[in-house]
């Protein structure tokens, strides 16, 4: 445990308690002597016997808040409407600010009511943009500049948040993290993984960028020492596992974990930018930018360091199960 504040753990409400992040934090808010009790969205959650569940009011609504809150020190709010790839619905901002915004407002000012010190909620880095330039990583100054609605309502629910925290009624503590990686995840390291486990030759082997990760275990503690830390009070923080790597260098990584070697062709990086644009999309675009992060905003501030490297991270991520100590 790192950048932890003395003192007795107390009671934990988790949104969001049944998603890839989720589930990890209970797990180690129980380890460390918290009481916890898990907001879910469908009732029958498959949750640790340990944990009081909290279900809906009325289906497919909020918990009922005053009683889910009561007695609560801190709540880690998780739920989100999370980066859509392949948009469908009619208005993605709209929706992206009814779950994003609206309900994490409601919330707030539930826990305020309530008597809740601290609420930390999971934000992410591209409340600040999607790329950054070699060399010059986002920090904890850096101007925000979303670029999609899910950056957008994510900032909008920062603001809502700590402007609430500005009249004294709730504490609040912002993570902002990049990708996230552990066992179970999906998305583009989900596809890098499958990729790099059939063995495809992957064109990437000229890519020459760096992108900022964070491993599960490393979240799941930077979320549990902003719970605590005075030092967290009404600030916002990027998170990350401190070693930036290129897209190949993370495959070759991969493959050792796996221990598969990794298939990599050079091929010209402005070749594989011209097939993003025509056809490749974002996933292929998100591999050969350059997302960086310096975190020594949260070190700075609360004393914090990763608790696993990345080498750790992505062994981890290669047994698709927890791995505690």
């Amino acid at each position: 445990m790192s950048g932890d504040a003395v003192g007795p753990a107390g009671t934990m409400l988790v949104t969001g308690a049944t998603g890839f992040v989720g589930r990890a934090l209970l797990d180690e808010a129980i380890a460390r002597g918290y009481s916890v009790r898990a907001a879910v969205r469908r009732a029958g959650a498959d949750l640790p016997p340990a944990v009081r569940v909290v279900e809906p009011a009325t289906p497919g609504g909020p918990p009922d808040w005053p009683a889910a809150l009561d007695g609560v020190d801190v709540v880690v709010h998780l739920a989100a409407r999370v980066h859509v790839m392949r948009e469908s619905h009619g208005d993605p901002l709209g929706e992206f600010r009814r779950v994003n915004v609206d309900a994490t407002a409601a919330l707030a000012e539930a826990a305020a009511r309530a008597g809740v010190r601290r609420l930390v909620f999971a934000s992410s880095v591209k409340v600040l943009g999607e790329a950054t330039e070699p060399g010059r990583p986002f920090d904890d100054r850096s101007e925000p500049r979303p670029l999609d609605p899910y950056g957008r309502s994510k900032l909008e629910a920062e603001q809502r948040l700590l402007a609430l925290a500005a009249t004294g009624r709730l504490e609040v503590s912002v993570l902002r993290p990049p990708l996230v990686y552990g066992p179970g995840v999906k998305g583009n390291l989900g596809r890098l993984l499958s990729w790099v486990q059939a063995g495809v030759p992957l064109p990437l082997g000229a890519v020459d960028n760096r992108r900022s990760l964070i491993g599960l275990d490393n979240l799941v503690d930077a979320l549990l020492a902003v719970a605590r830390h005075p030092g967290a009070r009404n600030r916002c923080f990027l998170v990350a596992d401190g070693e930036d790597l290129s897209t190949p260098e993370l495959a070759r990584r991969i493959g050792r974990a796996i221990g598969r070697p990794a298939r990599l062709v050079s091929v010209p990086p402005a070749l594989l930018v011209a097939g993003s644009r025509l056809g490749g999309g974002e996933s292929l675009r998100r591999l050969l930018e350059s997302l960086q992060i310096d975190a020594g905003g949260l070190r700075d501030a609360i004393g914090w360091a990763p608790t696993r490297t990345v080498d750790a991270g992505l062994a981890r991520l290669a047994q698709g199960r927890p791995v505690r100590g």
